[in-house]
């Protein structure tokens, strides 16, 4: 278990029922609902929006057997023009980039790093020591395992599962995990799996509800279960194409 940046929190008359641990920044127009929690240290741009009910710079609290760091994270950052939605989390440690938007009830663990103009859905949660590049939109409902790295232009669709630890927790005490990584301009469909450690290739395209076991190639098309190459992605399909 970690211990807390600081228990203190105090009430504010910048908005209705906000709570605000010591040392918080809040820069100009910044935009915050009612019952919003800001932990200490927390850093927020200007033209940063904060939902109702939103929490941010929760300091984590880790399982007796959790294989997540236990140094105290460094206070959250919030980009100039991010929002954290109703009911968001974002922990303390996380950076969300400029513009970027975390979504109703989703989560954002601690480390956890967002690009400009990145998108978490409402509900989804993206697990501790992720790297999210930019403009990258990550659905409804996702689960994004601890340690995964998902490159610029990505998109995961609704309900997508990555996972990071084949053994289910059944392996040696500080053995690593491996989490999936995402290459550049690649696409998940909605409902599929990525198992422990698979490189989903630049341009690529999983098809919906397809459990990846492997590695899938740059521009290339998977599905089915276990996932299998299909055909390549026509040119009218890249991504300079839609731009």
């Amino acid at each position: 278990m970690l211990a807390p940046m600081s228990a203190e929190l105090r009430p504010s008359d910048l908005a209705p029922n906000l709570l605000l641990g010591e040392d918080v920044t809040i820069g100009t127009n910044v935009e915050i609902g009612g019952n919003v929690v800001i932990h200490a240290g927390t850093a927020i741009a200007d033209s940063v929006v904060l939902g109702d009910t939103a929490v941010v710079g929760k300091p984590p609290t880790l399982g007796s057997r959790s294989s997540a760091k236990r140094e105290l994270p460094a206070p959250a950052i919030l980009g100039e023009g991010s929002a954290v939605l109703a009911g968001a989390v974002v922990f303390a440690g996380a950076e969300i980039g400029p513009r970027a938007i975390v979504g109703d009830q989703a989560q954002v663990r601690e480390r956890a790093r967002l690009g400009e103009a990145t998108l978490v859905g409402r509900g989804s949660a993206v697990d501790n020591d992720v790297t999210v590049g930019e403009r990258v939109s990550i659905q409804t409902n996702c689960y994004v395992t601890g340690g995964t790295v998902i490159a610029d232009d990505v998109f995961v669709g609704p309900g997508v599962t990555m996972t990071n630890d084949n053994t289910m927790s059944r392996h040696a005490k500080g053995a690593p995990h491996e989490a999936p990584r995402l290459e550049r301009a690649c696409r998940i469909g909605g409902g599929s799996v990525l198992c422990p450690g698979v490189v989903v290739g630049e341009e690529a395209f999983v098809a919906a509800g397809a459990v990846v076991t492997r590695d899938v190639a740059a521009r290339t098309v998977v599905a089915g279960v276990p996932a299998r190459e299909l055909r390549e992605v026509p040119e009218g399909d890249l991504l300079e194409h839609w731009r």
